[in-house]
This record gives C-alpha cells, structure tokens and sequence, in this order.
C-alpha cells in the first residue's frame, strides 16, 4: 500500500478529501464534546509528553541532522530543536488549558426585548480550522491542545524538516484523544511532504472553515493569494522598542537588551530601536555595548550612528530605508534617533508590522498615547517585546500571532478559535 510520501500527484486530492471528510465528521463529535471528556484528553497529553522524552528527543535528533546536513540557517535550527524545555512547556501549556473555563455554550449579551423574546450570543466552536506552519514542532502540541479545548477538529500540516518530531508529537495526541474517548481524526497531521497537499487543503471550503499560516512572510503570502477560505495571518513580526524622553534608563537597558536578544529568532523579538533625541546621548552608548558584548550588529540612522561609532568592539553600519521595515531574526537591530512621541508613533505606524510594539517611560501620559495611537497587535508599556506570546498571557497555548483586525487579533487562544452565533429564546410569540 503506498504510503503519503508516495502518491502519485492525482491521489493527493483523494488523500487529502479523506482528510477532510475525517476533520469534518470529527467537528461535529468534538463540538458536542464534554468539558470533562476535552480535559480528561488534555491531562492525557500532558502525561505522555512527559513520559515520552527520549522518544520525541530521537524523533528529533533525526530532522536536526537531516536540516544541518541540508545547510539550515542557526535561527531555524533553533526553531527546530524540541528537548525538555520545549517539551514542558508544551506539557504546562495543555495544563493550563484544561484549567480554563470552557467557553463553548456560554451564552452571554442576553436582552429582553419588547415583543417578549430575549435575544443573546452563544459561543461555539468554527468547525475544522487547517493550520500550516514551519520548523517549530512545538506548534503541534500548541494546534492541537487548542483544537481540543475549543471543541474543533484540525488539519495539521508542518514543515518537511519537522516531519518526524511532528509525526512523534501527533501519535502523542491521537492517543490522548482515543483515551477519553473521543475521535482520534479530531487531529489529522498530514503525512506527506508533498506541497501538492498544501495546495488541496487551502481550496477545502467543503472541509476546512479557516487556515492559519504560521511561518516565513513568503508562505503566509501564498496561502492569503491562493486560499479559497478565510485565513488568520500575520505576514511579519517589526516589533519597535521605543525609549522616551523621561525614561528609568536602567530599567530601559534591562528590557532592552532582553527584548532583542533573549532569542533572536521568535516574531516577537524587538527588531527596531527608537530612542528620543533627549536621551540619545546617555542611552545609546550603554545599550551598544551591551549589544557589541553579544555581537549584535546596529544598522544606525546618521545621528544614531555618530553616537554609537565610540562604543569599543560595535558593529554599526549605516541603516537604510528597507532596514525600518525588516524582521532579521538575528543579531542585528535598526537604530533611529527620534525627536518627540509623535515622530516615534508615526515610524511604528509606517514602518511597522502592527505586531507588538513597546514604550518603554515614565511618563504616564506618553504611555497612554502610545497605547491609544500605536496600531499594533499588541502594545506594551515598560516590558519587553518578548511577552507577546499565548502562553505568556495566560491563553494556555497559542496557535498564532494575528496581525488581521477581523475577531482574532494578537495572540490567538481558545476565544479565536470560536465563534458567536445568535440565539432567541421565546415563549411562542409571533411576529407582528
């Protein structure tokens, strides 16, 4: 029998229809699943990820060797590596959700109006969402959980370079699934690595309700041109650091220095430094040479550069126009000197990805017009950038970052993955 990996391109589409079928057929279960049933299935998943180690470790060490040998970047190495950190968070992240309220059937808004009827919302699940994404293995469990908790079923399909650790961490899922009794089809990863696969499930009105891309701004690009459904996307993550007129500068250089470089390659790392013109002589040379410290390569404006040449060991360059809008991923960090709150609040809104922007000041009224006029995502006041993420607020999982402005926006947890539909609750009457 062939196996995904070997279909001829015609067989792509049958295997991929009996996917959806699968995903379809499961909605309808998990829909009117217990919250005991999706906890129980959560708990589950949260114990084999912890039994299971060294199998998902050499499930692993296979796609890290196969990507080394194939010549992968350092960022998407890192974006490819499980071990027990990931794998306990993941496992914290199931957790949490099972702890959560269950929001599926809440009725909320509900009004009496004077024809004798009352008229509310009621939460429920959008169906089958198909979610494809890159590197990041820990995104199955993410996808999955989420899945779970908001009583949908999911289409998975990650990147080729992850496929055996993906592979490892679904086998996870079905199990926990089958063990509280629910439909292991509620989550399908799709086995092949064929792209012909992607092509089928982005054009599944019948069978896929949403696709969420997570990945590079090329294949969120491709999928928000060709998909035939709805698509929560972000394209990029230009996240600005902007440091204020009236600033704790100590306090400044500590988030700072956390917000670009506690990891480089995540969306929500600061990739542009805007500094207030009153602070740009105090400020910049002490946050150079932290970054100089740890390699970082400043890609200054003219006024930021001429401060920073002094700073021993630096690497500065001249910034140009396509560095305001670049997400490196790397050690490296666009520079500009600023000279008010509204000069800095005009470059994010230009030049921005409207993903997560931060001021950092003690000046509170700057910090409320920040809030207010910076269009982004999400936007911060004296924290770092690196906060922006599902788990850190306490979502339990995420299954992405969305930049849309349409129901999910930010971090998406349990409540983007719902819907409202209206319900009417009478006592016989009749319209007039």
């Amino acid at each position: 029998m062939d196996t995904p990996d070997t279909l001829a391109p015609q067989d792509i589409t049958a295997y991929m229809n009996r996917v959806g079928a699968a995903a379809r057929s499961a909605a309808t279960a998990m829909a009117a699943a217990s919250t005991a049933a999706k906890n129980r299935t959560l708990l589950a998943l949260a114990r084999l990820l912890r039994e299971s180690g060294p199998a998902l470790d050499a499930a692993n060490a296979r796609d890290l060797d196969a990507a080394a040998a194939a010549g992968l970047s350092g960022p998407m190495l890192d974006r490819l590596k499980l071990g027990a950190k990931v794998i306990a968070t993941v496992a914290e992240g199931c957790e949490q959700l099972a702890a959560m309220p269950d929001p599926i059937g809440e009725i909320t808004g509900v009004k009496r109006r004077p024809t004798g009827i009352s008229v509310g919302q009621m939460r429920v699940p959008l169906g089958v969402f198909g979610m494809i994404y890159e590197s990041r293995p820990n995104v199955t469990i993410e996808a999955a959980s989420l899945a779970i908790k908001s009583g949908n079923a999911c289409i998975l399909r990650g990147g080729s370079e992850a496929i055996h650790s993906n592979l490892a961490l679904w086998r996870l899922v079905q199990a926990a699934l089958v063990e509280a009794s629910l439909p292991a089809s509620a989550v399908q990863l799709v086995e092949t690595t064929d792209r012909a696969a992607v092509g089928r499930l982005i054009a599944m009105p019948e069978f896929v309700d949403v696709i969420i891309p997570r990945g590079g701004k090329g294949l969120i690009e491709r999928i928000s041109a060709e998909a035939r459904v709805p698509v929560i996307k972000h394209l990029d993550g230009n996240c600005h650091t902007y440091i204020d007129a009236q600033v704790d500068v100590a306090q400044a250089l500590v988030v700072t220095d956390n917000a670009k470089t506690q990891k480089y390659s995540p969306c929500n790392a600061t990739e542009s430094l805007l500094v207030h013109a009153d602070q740009a002589a105090i400020f910049l040379p002490r946050i150079g040479a932290i970054f100089a410290a740890k390699g970082v390569e400043m890609r200054g404006c003219p006024r930021a550069k001429a401060i920073l040449a002094d700073v021993p060991g630096a690497t500065v360059v001249d910034a140009v126009e396509s560095d305001w809008a670049e997400e490196y991923l790397a050690p490296v960090i666009s520079v500009k000197v600023v000279d008010s709150l509204d000069e800095a609040i005009a470059h994010i809104n230009r030049f921005g990805s409207h993903h997560t922007d931060a001021i950092l000041t003690t000046n509170h009224p700057n910090a409320m017009r920040f809030l207010r006029e910076v269009d982004s995502a999400s936007v911060m006041v004296n924290a770092s950038t690196r906060f922006a993420d599902g788990f850190e607020y306490g979502l339990g999982a995420e299954i992405g970052i969305s930049t849309d402005k349409f129901h999910a926006r930010g971090p998406v947890g349990l409540e983007g993955l719902t819907s409202m539909k209206w319900v009417v609750l009478g006592q016989g009457e009749i319209r007039q």
